[in-house]
């Protein structure tokens, strides 16, 4: 009695632990947890902070810079500076020699005028920034469809396998009735083989179904950051997302209108500008360089102090430097040209990144209208195979058809159901895809 309490309890425990495991996961949540978890998304966001360092520290060097030094220096030992004078028995001191000499000094800088360099860089490494930004959305928009199409592997696996397991259940049944023919002399032991085959595919069929589904699992399950062995309940359905795409494509938008969403695109117009301004930049070495400055000195002892002094004494001074170099050997020209190439190479960028745009956009607009035309005819499909199964199962149990017809109806209703499953998801998934394409 105990043993058998036992069994019915472990029967009743297993799947109910089985479903306690199961996370129930929709889309938005999948996209939600990936994007907290990516490691990809995070290298990105760190190419950003870096960005608006170097950026940071750029404009830091348009600002006065402010310094402080100190230091000590150990002379030799000279004697003292002295004369003699008829009047005077002994010399007289005019300088004292002190060997340990201490220095402060405080200083600033203002840079006044330096041909536009500096402006021109912080300039060039704001739009820089920029473009890292929307170098972090578009790999937030690859990483979102990358979630989709795991998202919707999962579902399109799970559904086959469902598909598989009906259509085992069929074929069973329909194994019943033929050996029962079979046993009143009504059908050959070949026909009963042959059902017997077909369950044996359905079987195998069902194995790989299962293993896809597995492997599906894990590819999403590591997308999200999620244990390996985690198990997850699609809650969000295909046919809730196909519901939300509109039946008629709307007509085309303008190509700058639809690729203006595009981050890969903005972030390719921030760089051409990022590259104009550092044609700037590198020009600036043809033009003066001019430098406000001013130090406060606290030395000791102090040369400015005559006689000399064995004590802290301050002093200061505030100057204009200008500096301009009159022959570099083409070092400034030779930075223009390369800035200037380097421009060039962002513009011919941008026109490559547009045109590849331009033709995915079209082609994922294709995409959703043939899929949307294959979702219709795969309806119209399985309801010709179900009831031409349904014909067929009646006819056989009539006597009047062969098992081989209910085994090739139910074939063509297997294929029909997963031609729809198949259908439904490249449904969508192309909507996924353009909307990617289209910046949404």
């Amino acid at each position: 009695m105990l043993k058998k309490i036992l069994t019915v309890a472990v029967l009743i425990l297993v799947p109910l632990a089985a479903w306690a495991q199961r996370k129930p996961l929709s889309l938005e949540e999948a996209v939600a947890a990936g994007l907290e978890r990516s490691p990809g998304l995070r290298a990105s966001r760190a190419a950003l902070e870096s960005r608006a360092a170097a950026a940071r520290e750029i404009s830091a060097a348009r600002l006065p810079a402010l310094k402080l030094g100190g230091g000590y220096t150990r002379l030799s030992e000279v004697p003292d500076f002295q004369v003699t004078l008829p009047i005077a028995p002994e010399p007289i001191t005019v300088s004292r020699s002190y060997f340990n000499n201490f220095s402060l000094r405080l200083g600033v800088q203002q840079p006044v005028f330096t041909g536009l360099r500096l402006e021109a860089a912080e300039r060039s490494a704001r739009m820089l920034e920029a473009a890292a930004g929307q170098d972090l959305e578009q790999d937030r928009a690859e990483f979102v469809h990358a979630v989709k199409n795991a998202y919707w592997g999962l579902a399109r696996a799970r559904a086959f396998e469902n598909v598989i397991d009906e259509n085992i259940r069929q074929v069973a049944e329909h194994l019943k009735d033929v050996r029962a023919f079979f046993g009143q002399g009504l059908l050959t032991k070949n026909e009963v083989l042959r059902a017997e085959l077909e369950l044996s595919n359905a079987e195998i069929r069902r194995i790989d179904a299962r293993n896809a589904a597995e492997v599906a699992l894990t590819a999403l399950d590591s997308l999200l950051g999620l244990p390996l062995a985690t198990d997850v309940e699609l809650t969000t359905s295909v046919e809730s997302q196909a519901s939300r795409i509109p039946a008629d494509a709307p007509e085309p938008a303008p190509a700058e209108e639809t690729l203006s969403q595009r981050p890969e695109l903005k972030a390719a117009d921030l760089r051409i500008k990022a590259s104009e301004w550092g044609v700037k930049a590198a020009r600036s070495g043809s033009y003066p360089q001019v430098f406000l400055a001013g130090n406060y000195y606290v030395l000791r002892p102090n040369p400015r102090y005559l006689p000399s002094l064995d004590r802290f004494k301050g002093t200061w001074d505030v100057g204009v430097s200008v500096s301009f170099d009159l022959w570099d050997w083409g070092q400034t020209r030779s930075r223009a040209e390369q800035a200037r190439a380097q421009l060039a190479q962002a513009q011919s960028a941008r026109e490559l990144l547009e045109d590849q745009a331009n033709l995915e956009v079209t082609q994922c607009r294709l995409a959703v209208s043939r899929a949307k035309e294959k979702v219709r005819v795969a309806g119209q499909a399985i309801g010709l195979a179900e009831e031409n199964f349904r014909v067929s199962r009646e006819r056989f149990r009539q006597g009047v058809a062969l098992s081989a017809d209910v085994l090739d109806a139910e074939v063509a209703l297997l294929e029909a159901r997963m031609n729809r499953t198949q259908a439904e998801i490249d449904l969508v998934l192309a909507q996924a895809r353009l909307e990617k394409a289209i910046g949404l």
